[in-house]
């Protein structure tokens, strides 16, 4: 039996910092993605991962951006409103000399309002029972935010499949537990 895991701390599962333990404030409605859903995400992404800008919006313990800087992402920006989370991250930061991670304290919604800047994945993990996705999607799209063919991993209660924008194609989709989550690829010109 696998020993477990301390409460308030993920673990990177791979990469230059695999096996490190992040720790992040114990917040209410803070919950990391599971390791298990982070290993199969991170295996879809296998193939785009290296040298990819990452987009981590409500990044909570920044495990996604994290994990992804760790695997050869070559710039992660991570974004989320609550001061006690962003200071978490930046020791983080800190700790793993992680210098192509970006933090950004700001409201997810008013921050993709601002200029845009074009990502090739974005993690998008709202607080579940939210209601976020739908406006964080046509934000995404209309703004700017997504190079062509960018992937978009959506995390979301279980049982809640997102209605995709037009030009997003769902490449994959899964439940864990209380999570559902899914793989969404973003086309330009809608071809996929």
């Amino acid at each position: 039996m696998k020993p477990r895991q301390p409460a308030n701390q993920v673990r990177i599962i791979a990469g230059i910092w695999r096996g490190r333990r992040l720790s992040f404030a114990p917040l209410p409605g803070l919950r990391p993605t599971p390791n298990r859903v982070r290993e199969t995400l991170f295996n879809w992404l296998a193939p785009v991962i290296r040298g990819a800008r990452c987009l981590d919006l409500y990044a909570g313990s920044g495990a996604l951006g994290m994990e992804a800087a760790s695997r050869g992402a070559a710039e992660v920006v991570l974004v989320d409103s609550d001061p006690r989370v962003v200071a978490g991250l930046e020791r983080q930061r800190e700790s793993l000399c992680a210098h192509q991670v970006r933090l950004v304290q700001a409201e997810v919604m008013q921050w993709l309002s601002g200029p845009s800047s074009r990502f090739d994945i974005v993690f998008l993990d709202p607080p579940f029972h939210s209601r976020m996705l739908p406006s964080c999607m046509q934000q995404l799209e209309t703004r700017g935010w997504l190079a062509d063919q960018a992937r978009i991993y959506i995390e979301a209660e279980k049982g809640l499949v997102p209605d995709l924008p037009e030009n997003w194609e769902l490449l994959r989709s899964k439940v864990a537990g209380q999570v559902g989550y899914h793989l969404a690829r973003f086309s330009r010109d809608g071809s996929g």
